[in-house]
This record gives structure tokens, sequence and C-alpha cells, in this order.
């Protein structure tokens, strides 16, 4: 009897190291309004789970970087990450440059990524990409 009890309970600790251990998997994220992923990703963060970045994490996807624990994030060869300054529809439904929303989210970032982006001009409308060895050798690999 001892040994099914164990038995079962080494099956248990099994599916819980599975379950307990389950990464939210970011890929092919376009971003979006700012407030929604500051919102989405404070619960994240607030929730414990790991975060893989697996793919495009672009503009506000970005925040993940700053909403979410280090140690909590981790990154796969396919990581991409794309940052640009923020924008918003100005007349004619052009879009303008957000200077103190772009200011607000660079001073999120943490300061590895920043001075990344400093050394690649900035955040602008111009995208710029961190990926691969670069990226890698500021988060663990998944």
């Amino acid at each position: 009897m001892k040994l099914v009890s164990g038995m079962f309970a080494a099956a248990l600790m099994l599916v819980c190291i599975g379950a307990c251990q389950a990464a939210v998997r970011i890929a092919n994220d376009r971003g979006g309004p700012i407030d929604s992923y500051l919102d989405n990703y404070e619960e994240l963060g607030a929730s414990g789970q790991r975060v893989m970045i697996d793919g495009l994490c672009a503009s506000a996807c970005t925040i993940v970087l700053a909403a979410i624990p280090y140690d909590k994030i981790c990154v796969t060869s396919r990581a991409n990450l794309a940052f640009h300054a923020a924008w918003q529809f100005g007349a004619h439904r052009r879009t303008v440059t957000n200077l103190e929303a772009t200011r607000a989210l660079y001073a999120m970032y943490p300061v590895q990524v920043r001075r990344w982006i400093a050394r690649h001009g900035g955040l602008t409308p111009r995208t710029i990409f961190l990926r691969g060895k670069q990226l890698q050798t500021m988060y663990r690999p998944c």
C-alpha cells in the first residue's frame, strides 16, 4: 500500500512540475495600446508565471520586459523584440510621436535594454529589432 501511495504522490508531483512551471508564450504579438499592455502584464507579473518570448513581440508588447521580473523571462532563438516611439493619431488621422509616452516607455525598460536602444538611435518612429545573440546575452534562453 505504501508503494502505491508513494507512486501516486510521485505522479502528482510530476504533473505539478509540468503544470506549475507552465509559461505564458509570447509570439506574433504586434502590440497595441500601451494602457492595455500595462494592465495585462501587471496581472501576469502578480501571478508569478514565467514568460517565454518565442517570436515577435513588438511595440507595446515589449513592456513585458518592464512588468515581468527578470528571472521570470526567457527567450527562444526565435524571439524578436521590436521597439519604436509611442505614437497617436493626430490631425487627418496621421500618426504623431507622443514624446511623453515615449519617455515613459523608455524609462520602464531595464537598463541593459535602454543601453541597447540608445546605441541603436533611441526610440524613434523607425522600428529597431533586438534578437539573436544580442537578446540572448540579456535574457536566459528557454
